[in-house]
């Protein structure tokens, strides 16, 4: 593994007043005040530069989290380091209110000639065969069946 190399911050005269302003006042999150610390304590221009090991010390994180916070600094700046991003891998539903209850009255309904019961599988293709949806995998089928609380027996 190639050795890191300490990331070098260098704030601005306008860059420190907003940290300073942002750390002062309460009403920001914790990790936001927290990170905006360590760049005013990494800040190599400032007053009073400390060592990660210090920082880490002082603030309670791990030495890893100053120079991530460093690093992210570096790379994408002020506003990115302090605010988190939005998480991306959000789940948004498969099917809406109307197709849920297409598909549990489907369900319900005796089934298919030659069948048993509904699996999962017959139930996502007389879905599309029904044009409730486009497509739809056996795996959603069984979440948004899990999820009812009607009886399907």
């Amino acid at each position: 593994m190639a050795p890191r190399h300490k990331v070098v911050i260098e704030l601005t005269r306008e860059q420190r007043s907003i940290l300073n302003r942002l750390v002062r006042t309460g009403t920001y999150p914790a990790a936001t005040r927290r990170r905006a610390h360590i760049l005013l304590k990494a800040d190599s221009a400032g007053p009073d530069a400390w060592s990660d090991e210090r920082i880490a010390d002082a603030f309670d994180v791990s030495r890893m989290t100053v120079m991530r916070v460093r690093q992210q600094f570096a790379a994408e700046g002020l506003d990115a380091t302090l605010h988190r991003k939005k998480p991306t891998g959000r789940q948004y539903r498969k099917l809406d209110g109307k197709q849920e209850a297409q598909l549990i009255a489907l369900a319900c309904s005796p089934a298919p000639e030659g069948q048993a019961r509904w699996t999962m599988k017959l139930l996502a293709g007389k879905l599309v065969e029904m044009e409730v949806v486009e497509s739809i995998d056996a795996a959603t089928v069984w979440r948004t069946l899990k999820k009812t609380t009607s009886s399907r027996g």
